[in-house]
């Protein structure tokens, strides 16, 4: 039987149902005793026929009341709204000039009445001081308790009374930090898998904490900080709850983006509250997640880019660290994914003594991640963990931890009792190319035939030059907005060389080129193909100095601080120069793909209507169409553009 789950009630909106239910008993009730209002010779009117009862006239405000006899009130049903006069006298109001003269006018309407037929007159002047202060008041007092109380609801379920201000107006200058309980941080070093090198860095600055006289015995001392950088999914994160579950000292943490405020003076107050907090508690860890968004570069051009309030949170967040104070006991870790924009004043020694570098896992590492993920998942025989980590070559931690989830939610759609392998490889595939796309009618038979021979064109290129990655699968079924995919495992390289970057050019130029070969004419599968290749030619050209008229000339920005420049580090003639030189490698890309093609074109045209027939092929499919896959040689490890043809 299903757990029911709890309901919770927020008191803010108890108080807000309260404020409306008090506005609408005040409104409701001051509708119905309010008179209706008149004019004056309505009440003349009145007056003459014996119906009024007393008129009480207010002479400052020139306003007069009438008060109906009871037994003449049925006269009047039709002026009230409903038909239902007001519970209370008076029942009819009428307003007059200054000119009007009470004692005069009202003393000759009952000189022309009966005894029983005249009415009763109060003429006086009325003090509105209090009345008035208190509808202006009233309903401001009314707005501020209800913005209060909303807002204090607001900011307990944002962090609590003690948490960081939350909305509350009064705590804005704050941190919104929060203090890891060891008790509920369950993730330790042992979940932290591969990240050899980054790992034992951030384990010695625990140990720092731990066992300091080991470190200072000798004149050493304790660093103040350390930046753990890398891709997106790498693990910063999570190194960073793995100190706080092993740490045995505070451990806070916050995001950058809690700094940044539109109010003045907000950020560097949170900064300031942050180091307070922190060194009441020292030793102690304070972790800035995405540290990029306070710790951006200083702009040089104010008039441009600049946002005064982002830098003084950043001048405060540099004195804090390493300023005229001292902050001994706090270390401050930070994690990021774009250092090249950081501030150098931020990246400095004393501020960040180390840089962790968290980068995407290799082989080993993959294999260690996929065995934490797989803990809780129930696998089939059939089941091979090197396998997955060799088909998942740069993916990084989270990505495989989808992989894991996928293929469980995968096998759970299929009925399967355990997750099997082909669970797996379809959960790569949905990863990598989206979720497939069924239906017949997204390709004619003529776009299917072209989508075949494009991807032949791919898996034939990639297949016989040896230094492009190996092809695993190609497929023409629809996943995403591809209407084909080429699966290929890429080599795990570090260096690429010259050659390297030619031969993936020319495996991503061979489906356009195998287009033109069957049809006599491009079309628009090719545009993320051309894309990427053409900004593989632009680096060899302008960052990596493989270009014989350029030279060994390098304009790439490591620091990120060009980008407030508007003026390019070299010449318009260079800038002509250097398209020239990349139309000239996509021009030599171009005719060396189509001769390779051309020259094995009878098995270009195998492996199309193979793909037409099986709409999936797989590495051995390849192998018995064109033989083994191409390699370079045992011992050319720095090869040259010279290749002997394929």
């Amino acid at each position: 039987m299903a757990e029911k789950k709890k309901i919770t009630f927020n008191l803010s909106w108890i108080y807000f149902l309260i404020l409306i239910g008090i506005g609408y008993l005040l409104f409701n009730n001051q509708r119905n005793s309010a008179p209706e209002k008149i004019e004056w010779p309505q009440v003349q009117t009145m007056i003459r026929e014996g119906d009024v009862a007393e008129i009480s006239f207010v002479r400052n405000d020139y306003k007069g009341e009438v008060k109906i006899r009871p037994e003449k009130l049925a006269k009047y049903t039709d002026l009230f709204p409903g038909g239902n006069p007001p519970g209370r006298p008076p029942h009819f109001y009428f307003l007059v000039s200054s000119k009007f003269d009470p004692e005069t006018t009202f003393e000759a309407l009952n000189a022309q009445l009966t005894p029983v037929e005249q009415f009763k007159v109060v003429i006086k002047n009325e003090d509105h001081i209090w009345s008035d202060i208190m509808q202006m008041i009233l309903p401001l007092l009314i707005l501020i308790v209800f913005w209060v109380l909303m807002f204090r609801g607001m900011n307990r379920g944002m962090g609590g009374p003690g948490g960081g201000g939350g909305m509350n107006p009064f705590n804005a200058g704050k941190a919104n930090t929060r203090e890891a309980d060891k008790n509920d941080v369950k993730v330790t070093f042992k979940d932290v898998a591969g990240l050899y090198g980054a790992k034992e860095e951030v384990m010695e600055i625990v140990d720092f904490l731990k066992n300091p006289q080991k470190y200072t015995a000798l004149g050493g001392k304790i660093p103040k900080g350390a930046l753990l950088v890398g891709p997106p999914g790498t693990g910063k994160t999570l190194l960073a709850k793995a100190v706080a579950g092993e740490a045995n000292v505070p451990f806070f943490s916050i995001s950058g983006s809690d700094f940044v405020e539109m109010f003045v003076g907000v950020g560097a107050s949170r900064v300031r509250d942050l180091f307070r907090q922190a060194k009441e508690k020292a030793p102690c860890i304070v972790f800035i997640d995405e540290i990029d968004a306070v710790g951006r570069a200083r702009a040089k051009n104010g008039g441009f880019s600049s946002n005064d309030e982002r830098e003084n949170t950043l001048n405060q967040l540099l004195t804090e660290m390493d300023g005229f104070g001292t902050n001994s006991g706090v270390i401050v870790l930070a994690a990021t994914n774009r250092a090249d924009i950081l501030d150098q004043a931020l990246m400095r020694a004393g501020r960040f003594d180390r840089q962790i570098h968290v980068e995407l896992p290799e082989l080993k590492e993959r294999e260690e991640i996929f065995k934490v993920h797989l803990r809780n998942i129930k696998l089939g025989d059939d089941f091979d963990v090197a396998f997955m980590a060799k088909h998942t070559p740069g993916f990084s931690g989270a990505d495989i931890a989808n992989v894991c989830n996928e293929a469980a939610l995968t096998a759970a759609r299929r009925n399967h009792e355990k997750v099997m392998q082909q669970d797996f490889l379809d959960a790569v595939d949905r990863i990598i190319g989206g979720l497939e796309r069924k239906s017949n009618t997204i390709m004619t038979p003529a776009e299917k035939r072209t989508t075949a021979y494009h991807e032949a064109g791919h898996a034939l290129v990639g297949w016989l030059l040896p230094y492009a990655d190996p092809v695993f699968k190609v497929s023409i079924i629809p996943r995403g907005k591809a209407l084909g995919l080429t699966w290929s495992l890429p080599e795990e390289r570090k260096n690429w060389s010259k050659s390297v970057m030619l031969d993936q050019m020319s495996m991503l130029l061979g489906g356009r080129v195998a287009e033109e070969i069957l049809n006599g004419e491009p079309s628009t599968g090719a545009l993320n193909d051309l894309e990427r290749m053409t900004g593989m030619a632009y680096a060899m050209v302008q960052y990596y100095g493989m270009s014989e008229k350029v030279g060994a000339l390098s304009f790439y920005d490591s620091s990120g601080a060009r980008g407030y420049n508007l003026v390019k580090p070299y010449s318009e003639k260079t800038a002509e120069l250097m398209d020239q030189e990349v139309k000239a490698i996509v021009q030599q890309v171009h005719e060396r793909t189509r001769k390779l093609i051309e020259d094995h074109k009878e098995e270009f045209m195998h492996l199309g209507a193979l793909l037409l027939e099986k709409e999936v092929i797989f590495a051995e499919d390849i192998e018995k169409v064109l033989g083994p896959k191409v390699k370079p040689a045992a011992d050319d490890q720095f090869p040259t553009e010279e290749k002997p043809e394929a």
